[in-house]
């Protein structure tokens, strides 16, 4: 999975978070405020209920989108899977990321039916950044490469 979710991003341009928020302690706000700042992808942030998001328009759906995304991050409840996978076949998106403590094996295989690349259970930002040396940043390397606790 992990080699083809390099794969992913090497052929990938855009990204959008469906589900995206305006508050701070949600985890698409903070996987937006990495990719604006650490990637080079154009990330379009999807939430019909904003109109702004890190200081970029938000959009009601992918439909209103300004082009086809690569790659629709999913932070969604698994309830609202069926409609977001029809807007992402629709939007001709080619990769499917239902981001962390989300994964729908039916919507999985509809999605693989449809031809899309499916990523499940898995965090975007930490994915990228496992590729991309960050898992420094927001304190995700500790720098204890042991598993036993110093002793003083």
């Amino acid at each position: 999975m992990l080699v083809s979710a390099l794969e992913y991003w090497k052929q990938s341009k855009t990204i959008a978070i469906v589900g995206a928020s305006n508050n701070s302690a949600r985890a698409s706000y903070f996987v937006g405020t990495y990719l604006l700042s650490s990637s080079n992808f154009t990330v379009w942030f999807v939430n019909p209920r904003e109109s702004e998001i890190l200081g970029h328009t938000a959009f009601a759906s992918l439909e209103d989108l300004p082009a086809t995304p690569d790659i629709v991050d999913v932070f969604r409840k698994p309830s609202d899977l069926p409609e977001v996978l029809d807007q992402t076949i629709a939007a001709s998106a080619k990769t499917l990321w239902l981001q962390l403590g989300i994964e729908d094996p039916a919507i999985a295989q509809r999605a693989h039916e449809a031809g899309l690349n499916v990523v499940m259970n898995r965090c975007l930002k930490i994915e990228h950044a496992r590729f991309h040396g960050g898992l420094h940043l927001a304190g995700f390397n500790t720098g204890v490469i042991r598993s036993t606790r110093k002793v003083t």
